[in-house]
């Protein structure tokens, strides 16, 4: 197992929130970060010690990275995989091409699912809108169909409650192949999160509960309130998971809890929005942990240093100018995270506000009752 100590460079692709927490983490301890993303003015590419101009497909930009760094990983499982096979020819990428090649297209992840026996929901694959109408009759209404590929945040996606829907459906889906799946009516969604370092160490965060808003993370609170079994059982679901893939570094198993029944919805082969809290609320937040383990560093302790909410904040708070920051800025249990992004769009995440409490409903209460409370900034400090 290869280790590389504080002074080496870590590659990433993609130029995000995530990406540029990464960074963030990565540079405090003594690393420094080359991010691959389209424009300068990305999150990540703004602190970055290197940007490279790219898209996520550009074979001759993966290349440049990968003969500039010492190790490589993502911000997304949507980089093709077939361009990180090529990559790791001159260095190490981590997640894997493998590990990519299975996630980001749902019917592989879902047969990948089905052969380790993990649990999840009825699916079935449609490759046209005829097979769609047989597979509605055969799966039940109501029902979700999702394309099979770059789909997030509730984006290529949609809802089928009636045979009237079935034809909008698959054009909301852009006519592609997808999987048709029952729509679970799930008592709660929670994210295991954990880290898996190349020789096989795992390590584990506190269970979350995630609260969706038009099909979009809206809060999450940690630790979620399961039973011990509940718990226990959906750490041994996303350890066979990892195990079973060999992943390196961050991942996210999103799964419904059906009354005591967990079934897997989704995996996330890197940091995760539902693991925001991790930074400030935990010991090792989850992107110094996918630092720690894609350069082969021991992994960090995972435990909770309080009970805590983190509230997104979307574009749509900026429809009137910049927002007043002043209510959360003083709210002394409340940390805000603002990514640097230019372009405030309705649905774009922003940033998030994180909120340390014992009591999370209280917190959840007293984060939306501050949004709430955001106006436009009357004056900008130059």
């Amino acid at each position: 197992m290869s280790t590389h100590p504080p002074g080496a460079t870590i590659g990433i692709i993609g130029g995000g929130q995530l990406a540029q927490m990464m960074v963030m983490e990565a540079k405090r301890m003594g690393y420094r970060a080359c991010v691959l993303a389209p424009r300068a003015d990305e999150p990540a590419a703004q602190i970055a010690d290197r940007w490279i101009c790219g898209a996520l497909d550009d074979a001759e930009a993966v290349e440049r990275l990968a003969k500039s760094v010492d190790v490589i990983t993502v911000d997304s499982e949507h980089v093709p995989a077939s361009l990180l096979a090529d990559a790791e020819l001159v260095c190490p990428v981590r997640p894997s091409p493998h590990v990519l090649r299975t996630i980001q297209d749902r019917g592989v992840q879902r047969r990948f699912l089905e052969a380790i026996e993990a649990p999840q929901p009825h699916c079935v694959t449609v490759d046209s809108l005829d097979g769609l109408r047989e597979q509605v009759q055969v799966v039940g209404l109501p029902c979700v169909l999702k394309s099979r590929q770059a789909g997030y945040d509730g984006k290529g996606q949609a809802v089928i409650r009636t045979d009237d829907e079935v034809e909008p459906a698959w054009r909301a889906v852009g006519c592609s192949p997808s999987m048709l799946e029952e729509l679970v009516p799930f008592d709660a969604e929670i994210s295991v999160l954990l880290a898996r370092a190349p020789g096989g160490e795992m390590k584990f965060y506190p269970v979350a509960h995630n609260v969706h808003r038009h099909h979009v993370l809206h809060a999450t609170m940690a630790p979620a309130p399961l039973p011990e079994s509940v718990e226990d059982e959906a750490i041994c679901i996303a350890s066979s998971i990892a195990t079973a893939l060999e992943h390196v570094g961050m991942m996210a198993v999103e799964m419904f809890l059906v009354g005591s029944e967990l079934l897997v919805n989704e995996i996330a082969p890197r940091p995760h929005n539902s693991g925001h809290y991790t930074f400030g609320a935990c010991v090792t937040s989850q992107f110094e942990q996918h630092v720690r383990a894609v350069l082969g560093l021991p992994l960090g302790d995972t435990s909770l240093s309080s009970p805590a909410v983190m509230l997104n904040l979307f574009g749509d708070l900026w429809r009137d100018g910049d927002p007043d920051w002043t209510p959360i800025l003083t709210q002394r249990e409340a940390r805000l995270h603002l990514y640097g992004k230019t372009e405030p769009r309705p649905g774009r995440k922003m940033g998030h506000v994180l909120l340390l409490d014992e009591d999370l409903h209280r917190a959840l209460r007293n984060g939306e009752a501050l949004l709430d409370t955001l106006t436009p900034s009357e004056h900008l400090v130059a």
